[in-house]
Parts: C-alpha cells; sequence; structure tokens
C-alpha cells in the first residue's frame, strides 16, 4: 500500500511541467524567435541618414539649432530608423542605431551648444528687502502671540 506522504516530492516537478505548459504557449500559440540582423540594419540605417540629410539642405544652416524649422524632419528620420531596426529584427533603440543617430547629430547640430544662464543676486536694496520683510513679519507674529498669551481676559 502506498503511503500518500510519498506523493509530496512529485509536487515541484507537477509545478514545473504546468509552467512550462502555460509559458511555451499552452492555448496553442507558438512563439517565433527573432534574431537581430545587425548587418542589415547597418546597411538600411544610412538611407535614413540620406533622406534626413535631403530635407535638412531645405532648411536654412543658420536655422538648424532652432527645433521648430525641422522638427517634422527629424521625427521622419526617427521614425526611419525605428522601422529599420524592426524590419531587420532588432529592438530599437540600440547600440548601433543610437551610433548612427549620434553620428547624424554631430553632422548638423555640433555647433548648437545650449548657453548656460549666469544667475546674479539682485540689486543690495532689493536683496535687503527681500531679506527684512520676512525677518520682520516673524518678530511681529512672535510679538502677537507673546502678548495674545499673557493676556487671559481675551482668550475667555
Amino acid at each position: 500500500m502506498e503511503v500518500p506522504g510519498c506523493r509530496w516530492p512529485q509536487l515541484p516537478v507537477l509545478l514545473l511541467w504546468v509552467n512550462g505548459l502555460m509559458t511555451l504557449g499552452f492555448s496553442g500559440v507558438c512563439q517565433q524567435i527573432n534574431v537581430c540582423n545587425e548587418s542589415l540594419m547597418v546597411e538600411k540605417l544610412p538611407a535614413c541618414g540620406r533622406t534626413f540629410e535631403e530635407m535638412m539642405k531645405k532648411v536654412d544652416s543658420k536655422k538648424w539649432c532652432n527645433l521648430t524649422e525641422f522638427i517634422m524632419y527629424y521625427d521622419n528620420f526617427t521614425q526611419c530608423t525605428e522601422r529599420e531596426a524592426n524590419n531587420a529584427s532588432c529592438f530599437w533603440p540600440n547600440p548601433l542605431a543610437e551610433g548612427f543617430i549620434t553620428g547624424i547629430h554631430k553632422q548638423f547640430f555640433s555647433n548648437c551648444t545650449s548657453e548656460k544662464v549666469h544667475w546674479e543676486d539682485p540689486p543690495d536694496e532689493i536683496l535687503i528687502t527681500l531679506i527684512l520683510i520676512p525677518v520682520l513679519l516673524t518678530c511681529t507674529m512672535i510679538t502677537l502671540v507673546v502678548w495674545c498669551s499673557k493676556r487671559s481676559d481675551i482668550l475667555v
């Protein structure tokens, strides 16, 4: 006669088997594994760059740092690189696509450095006013609280 306690070691194996069925597509759906074809992607991405370059020729080079002047062209370029990466069964962005996009950025936008804002202190008159107002208000409120707490007839 079999002892019921002996089936417990088989439970993890059963659970792994059920988990395997569920993750492998128990519903009958077969998963395809696509391998990234990097050489195809590297071959196709320059076409996106050439198209972007042709579009950027329409924009005055002095306006290359103003994104509103060429946002549609850049959007088309981005969509093109994403489409070509997906056609090559590669995720996007990936290191190869990022390297290509960085090259395009260096070609067109290397002179578009953002100017850092140089912060300065306000004039002394304004600074003193901005400091004294909260200090005087705080002293006034403390004085008012102490004065009211000493007058017990107001609290009743």
